[in-house]
């Protein structure tokens, strides 16, 4: 990312806000772009991105001060052509549209639940309206999961992903929602054969989530499916690669076998590093030579750990190969940089440790320094 570069800034600017004015402006002669415009950018500027949302939404309050049912109209002509619906992925939309969304909740969220659902389903089709969403199934649990059933199988692709997208358990940025892990899994069940990858991708996101605390619901319900048959192979096969990931980084014996790698395989790894000590800023080189007695499939992964300044140590997995071993072997290698500026976290001198594993089980080990 290049110096100086601000998100914030790019998503939420004057060019931003004075372009929503004027969709407003154009849906109604009494809305005033201009004072609408200065009293959103008299704020704005030394705001945080989800700040900036707030506070445009809290603008547009002020200055639509009438209740959910008089303004709705008035949103609904301010809003521009959907997204295209021949695109049927990385189309998440304009992020100015964000705004309208805490609007809606703050206007209908106490007494206009239905109006603020079809709103929301409006909206989403502009931009994606998951955050909005999180409120209204705290608020109006049941009334919100129904509609969100209904919305799995509507026409409009971003629609549909919002039903799995909204009830995420741990959706970034998002509200904290009390529901139970299995309570959307029959709007999943619907989802899970979705022709698009946009709706399939946030259906393996969700499961990721529920694999965190309950990852023999995920298994089992990834099983259900695959007995079904209703979703294309190849695309079932890359949702539960993608639903399964964080298992995958614990080694976790059922995610393996649902994959189709034995984590009791009798496979041997035989290590080497290219050095054992290394200066901050230069590269690991890894070279593994793995064998067994059959061609079997196998799922390679290394973990790095690094100490902290505390004493304890901090473990990243990082994919090395899927494959299948030829003649009973396979050589991987891999080149691992240590970066002494990583925006994620800092590097220390002093000892560090590999491990590799495969299908999902350590089978080799080896240590080396840093130092600066």
């Amino acid at each position: 990312m290049a110096s100086g570069f601000s998100l914030k800034d790019q998503l939420f600017n004057q060019e931003k806000v004075r372009y929503l004015a004027g969709l407003f402006s154009s849906a109604s002669t009494d809305f005033d772009a201009t004072r609408f415009e200065g009293d959103v950018m008299e704020r704005l500027l030394e705001l945080e991105l989800k700040e900036r949302i707030q506070w445009i939404a809290d603008v547009l309050c002020q200055h639509l001060p009438a209740d959910l049912p008089e303004v709705a109209p008035m949103l609904r002509a301010a809003l521009p052509l959907p997204l295209d619906p021949t695109r049927s992925d990385d189309d998440f939309g304009d992020f100015i549209f964000a705004p309208l969304g805490e609007f809606v909740v703050a206007k209908g969220l106490a007494a206009h639940p239905d109006l603020s659902l079809d709103l929301i389903a409006d909206i989403t089709q502009r931009f994606s309206m998951e955050w909005a969403i999180r409120p209204f199934l705290n608020h109006w649990r049941d009334t919100t999961l129904a509609r969100m059933t209904d919305w799995a199988r509507h026409d409009n692709y971003h629609v549909r992903r919002l039903a799995s997208e909204g009830t995420r358990p741990r959706l970034p940025w998002g509200e904290a929602v009390g529901l139970e892990l299995g309570d959307p899994m029959p709007i999943l069940d619907i989802l899970h054969r979705d022709p698009t990858r946009y709706v399939t991708r946030s259906v393996a996101n969700h499961l990721n989530d529920i694999s965190k605390k309950q990852p023999d619901l995920v298994l089992d319900r990834l099983q259900v499916w695959a007995d079904q048959g209703t979703q294309a192979e190849k695309e079932l096969r890359w949702m539960t690669n993608h639903a399964l990931r964080g298992l995958v980084k614990e080694g976790h014996p059922g995610a393996m076998k649902l994959l189709g790698y034995h984590p009791d395989a009798d496979v041997q790894v035989d290590l080497k590093l290219g050095a054992e000590t290394l200066q901050i800023g230069s590269a690991l080189q890894i070279e593994c030579t793995l064998s067994a007695a059959e061609d079997l499939p196998v799922l390679a992964d290394y973990c790095l750990y690094f100490p902290k300044p505390n004493g304890a140590e901090r473990r990243k997995v990082f994919k090395l190969k899927q494959a299948k071993l030829k003649n009973g072997t396979l050589t991987l290698a891999k080149k691992h940089p240590l970066k002494g500026n990583a925006s994620t976290f800092t590097l220390y001198p002093g000892p560090h440790r590999i491990e590799v594993m495969v299908n999902g089980v350590v089978r080799a080990t080896a240590a080396f320094d840093l130092y600066a």
